[in-house]
């Protein structure tokens, strides 16, 4: 199985985390893929990278803001939301993405993770703050102390949108993060997102962002812009003892 490791993040010996790819195969079960076969995808990847399937927590993402405390597991009945966050060790976190990106957080100083579904809507809703200050309310956590990695996304150079999202971004002040070019807009999500964590307090030398665009690598990632029914890849992250 081939998947790729954060350099924010793999110098911490109690952390576990990885980014998958497309060789890893499907992971998620709401796309219309064998749910055998999905199956047999986490248990392979569990055994991969060293946790416990059934520990793991994944979400029932529906583009949202909402941000879930972890305090059970239950690999069965994921809860609905577009974040996690937990101190507990041993409970593996996971966001699950096809072009979106899959942020990946962790506070050295408190031992608080989490994993962070930010595309389009999550990025215009600012569901980075929600983390934030869920982190910092919850754990006390100083934003300064929190490293943030985030997997391979669409990029600018691919996500083309209409002009209703243009019009949509300049009334929340984000028309930065749109290019026009021959009379289309293409949107860059993570240049919203990297100002939105910079605005939270996180250091700029704490934060680091995935150059790939899963457009134009379809043979490494899953890309929903480019083969709408397709499968899903995703950001793990625990805290081990």
């Amino acid at each position: 199985m081939k998947f790729y490791y954060s350099k924010k993040l793999d110098s911490f010996t109690n952390l576990l985390h990885a980014f998958t790819t497309k060789e890893c195969g499907n992971l998620a079960f709401h796309v219309g893929g064998n749910e055998t076969e999905v199956q047999k995808n986490h248990e392979l990847l569990a055994k991969e990278l060293g946790y416990k399937k059934n520990s793991l927590v994944h979400m029932k993402q529906i583009h949202s803001d909402i941000v879930y405390m972890v305090r059970d597991e239950d690999f069965q009945t994921p809860p609905t939301c577009d974040a996690l966050i937990t101190n507990r060790k041993n409970t593996p976190l996971m966001v699950m993405v096809a072009d979106c990106s899959p942020l990946l957080l962790y506070d050295d100083k408190k031992k608080v993770i989490a994993a962070v579904h930010a595309g389009r809507a999550g990025a215009f809703k600012n569901i980075v703050k929600n983390v934030i200050k869920k982190m910092q309310t919850e754990f006390d956590s100083d934003p300064k102390d929190i490293y943030v990695s985030a997997g391979a996304s669409i990029g600018v150079c691919c996500y083309k949108v209409g002009s209703e999202i243009y019009e949509e971004a300049k009334a929340l002040s984000l028309e930065y993060a749109v290019q026009k070019r021959n009379e289309n807009f293409y949107l860059d999500v993570a240049a919203i997102l990297k100002k939105q964590l910079l605005s939270c307090g996180i250091k700029r030398e704490n934060i680091e962002f995935c150059d790939e665009c899963t457009c134009c690598n379809t043979h490494k990632y899953f890309s929903y812009r480019a083969k709408a029914k397709t499968g899903r890849f995703a950001g793990v992250i625990q805290l081990t003892p």
